[in-house]
């Protein structure tokens, strides 16, 4: 196969793709063993019948079409890298004029596709761009401490009436007039008042109650509960109180940092919790510096993006939100009538921001291509290493799942953000204020 570039403009590709008649044949040929079984032919058990039999019988190309993908198959992906194109739609295929399918003749094809765009990338050194900063504070640090000190309270038994936040230990059955319902009974059950586990009123009124005590519980069933029969319903719930468990929290001290870290002291503790809040700050200053980095970027350098690059951006999106909404059983329709729009409505409004995406990751590739950056194979090998640790698995496994050339693109791709990053120019907002300090940090 020789293949050759005709013409490549507005993200538009055309080329040829030539094959000798002996390419073809050998196609032809691979066609009618690979579809023999699919065809009855009198006299001969299924998938026996000889290729010229069948030709007579269905005419000489039905064979033809079969031997087209074939050849495409194998020397489409191949044309596409020797004329270093990225396709980003289906092709169409053609004929040269004069071209016609036999047995024993060349194949002359003209292909014609969609090709993603080559921005020359202009203003990418030097961008002006805010980014939102904090500064951890000793307080950030003590509620740091005191979220830690809450997760290692314990409970322990109290005489003193029931309160908002306590756990009580308790017997319950349920009762819709006279009749006890199913689903409605338990023993020994711990419910932390006012965490909202039961319906509407039942916690609230288990405020006050101390432990040895019976009290009964009137509720009424929401309209939209999941059980029918009891949907709209009051009932009544008998309730016998074991325990009142209050939290006790730890006091913060050396011993406390022993236990919950590996530190030997409170201040040694105390520095470690500042340094990961600072590191996490930094980490959230860097994401919202590039953000704003990009969005300078695509501003300042506008392109066209063919359409079938958009469709399949929203597509993608679309993709990646009817994941999310299925983890909590809700569907995309259902998604688009909350927010009153049918699926056609949800892409039409993600158009905007999937050209944004394109644009962003085009130029950004742009960038990479501009400043030479690329990726050493000891760098694939330590990212599909540190990916294998994520997933638990070997890392000659992950390269069988996962294209080596993916992971490159990646790396090359964080590379040349870092790159941007490095090279912006930056006004930081610290938290909470209103306006941009003076100072600029050059990065």
């Amino acid at each position: 196969m020789n293949a050759e570039l005709v013409s490549k403009k507005d993200n538009k590709a055309e080329f040829t793709m030539d094959f000798t008649a002996e390419e073809f044949d050998a196609a032809l040929d691979r066609a009618f063993k690979e579809n023999r079984d699919r065809f009855v032919v009198d006299g001969f058990r299924r998938g026996k019948a000889p290729r010229s039999i069948i030709e007579k019988r269905y005419g000489e190309g039905v064979f033809f079409e079969s031997a087209l993908d074939i050849l495409l198959s194998d020397a489409y992906p191949a044309a596409l890298s020797e004329l270093d194109l990225e396709p980003v739609g289906s092709p169409t295929l053609d004929f040269k004029e004069g071209t016609t399918l036999g047995k024993g003749k060349p194949v002359n094809a003209i292909v014609t596709v969609y090709v993603a765009p080559e921005p020359e990338v202009k203003d990418y050194k030097g961008i002006q761009a805010e980014r939102h900063v904090k500064k951890v504070t000793d307080e950030d640090v003590q509620k740091q401490l005191e979220a830690v000190q809450k997760q290692n309270a314990r409970l322990v038994n109290t005489e003193e009436p029931a309160e908002s936040g306590d756990t009580v230990v308790l017997d319950y059955k349920g009762f819709v007039g006279e009749e006890q319902f199913e689903g409605g009974t338990a023993e020994n059950y711990s419910l932390k008042l006012g965490s909202g586990q039961f319906i509407p009123g039942f916690e609230d009124q288990l405020i006050g109650v101390k432990a040895g005590e019976d009290r009964e519980v009137c509720v009424t069933f929401p309209e939209q509960y999941h059980s029918k029969d009891l949907a709209g319903k009051e009932a009544v719930f008998k309730c016998s109180v074991h325990e009142v468990k209050k939290e006790e929290l730890p006091e913060i001290n050396d011993d406390f940092a022993v236990d919950v870290s590996v530190h030997d002291t409170l201040e040694e503790y105390k520095a470690d919790i500042r340094k990961m809040l600072e590191e996490a700050a930094e980490g959230a200053a860097e994401y919202d510096g590039k953000n704003n980095i990009m969005e300078k970027l695509v501003a300042a350098n506008d392109f066209d993006i063919p359409q079938v690059m958009v469709d399949n951006e929203v597509q993608n999106m679309l993709s990646e939100y009817e994941q999310q909404l299925s983890q909590n059983g809700i569907s995309l329709e259902m998604y688009a009538s909350f927010m009153g729009k049918d699926v056609e409505g949800l892409k039409e409004d993600l158009k905007g921001d999937a050209v944004n995406r394109i644009k962003s990751r085009l130029l950004t590739k742009a960038v990479a291509k501009a400043e030479n950056l690329e990726a050493s194979e000891e760098e694939i090998q330590k990212e599909f290493e540190d990916m294998a640790k994520q997933y638990g698995m070997e890392a000659d496994a992950l390269r069988k799942v996962i294209a080596a050339d993916s992971i490159k693109e990646d790396i090359v791709m964080r590379k040349a953000l870092d790159f941007l990053y490095a090279n912006a120019v930056f006004t930081d907002i610290e938290e909470g204020s209103e306006a941009a300090p003076e100072k600029t940090d050059e990065q």
